[in-house]
């Protein structure tokens, strides 16, 4: 069983002696185990409810439909994904999903702008559904504040001010989601890839998920089952936190095991990341913390951590995506 944290306590007042409690808790909980469930966040479970609804409904469109709204089409990587077109570890994923970020124009690009500002632009969204951006979009600009409060409670644990990393953040956050459908795969001899084993490139990853099991967290070299608790979110660090802190901060490995036939896993992610282009520098740490960080890169040379956030997340993308790269990134 993963931590429970209530974060009530923290958002009623940052500084009582509950709230400064939470966040000593939450950065013990991100130090040995990286994974944890959220109570407490004051989003609504009818609102979380309502949004697991438009994610069903959206699978069950006609496939050409929401073929209409590829992610090939899109050089800012939004869009759908059918089954099996999603790589990790250069094996493929057994989901389909939506990628969606934050509502923009595309940018004209000039000669010497970085490629990642590319990533900048509009979302698809399916015709035939005109509730799903209003549901969507209502529940982000939540999860955006729920977010914003946990990074500042992790600053408060770490030792510095609540507005210590809000510079990396406004105005422009590139935090986005991914509505996810894991269907069934018969039993075999191993494990059926339904997301293979990673880390997540940011800072935060906010999981909502309906009843159905799948989620595994590596925890002292083995793989654990992660159940869904009514009303919890499930949260984790991204590799800028373990970069920025040497390692004293984990992002932990997970996957995603594809549920049995004649079942279906609804997972909706919610990434918060800074703005495209901040730099995340070393994190100053507490004497009694920087003695115990063990360094932060991954011992992996072909998965080196950007300390810019949006070469660091364009790598992610470009790896996961190959259809996108070669629409609209291998110009000559």
């Amino acid at each position: 069983m993963l931590p429970i944290l209530n974060f009530s306590h923290f958002l009623s007042d940052p500084f009582n002696g509950e709230g400064r409690e939470f966040c000593n808790n939450l950065v013990d909980t991100s130090l040995n185990s990286g994974f944890f469930y959220l109570t407490g966040h004051g989003i609504a479970e009818q609102q979380n409810e309502e949004l697991l609804i438009v994610a069903r409904e959206f699978f069950h469109l006609p496939e050409e439909e929401r073929r209409a709204i590829a992610i090939a089409n899109s050089p800012h990587f939004r869009g759908y994904t059918i089954l099996g077109d999603e790589r990790t570890n250069g094996k493929s994923d057994w989901r389909d999903q939506i990628d969606i970020g934050p509502e923009q124009p595309a940018l004209t690009m000039g000669p010497d702008d970085p490629i990642w500002m590319r990533l900048k632009g509009p979302n698809q969204w399916p015709t035939s559904m005109p509730e799903m951006p209003v549901t969507v979009n209502s529940w982000i600009n939540k999860m955006e504040t729920v977010a914003m409060e946990l990074f500042r409670a992790l600053a408060m644990g770490l030792g510095h001010d609540y507005h210590f990393f809000d510079d990396t953040m406004k105005p422009d956050p590139y935090s986005r989601m991914k509505i996810s459908r894991y269907p069934g795969q018969a039993a075999g001899p191993d494990p059926s890839q339904g997301l293979g084993l990673h880390r997540d490139s940011g800072l935060f990853t906010f999981i909502l998920q309906n009843e159905v099991v799948g989620l595994q967290v590596e925890h002292d070299g083995a793989l654990v089952d992660v159940s869904p608790i009514p009303g919890a979110f499930i949260v984790n660090l991204g590799e800028m936190f373990q970069a920025a802190t040497n390692g004293f901060l984990k992002a932990t490995k997970h996957q995603v095991k594809s549920p049995p036939q004649g079942e279906e896993r609804i997972s909706i992610a919610y990434f918060m990341n800074p703005r495209l282009d901040a730099v995340f520098n070393p994190i100053p740490l507490p004497e009694k913390f920087a003695a115990i960080a063990t360094g932060g890169e991954n011992t992996d040379p072909e998965n080196p951590i950007y300390s810019i956030y949006g070469e660091n997340i364009l790598k992610i993308r470009m790896r996961s995506h190959p259809d996108v790269v070669a629409a609209h990134y291998n110009e000559p």
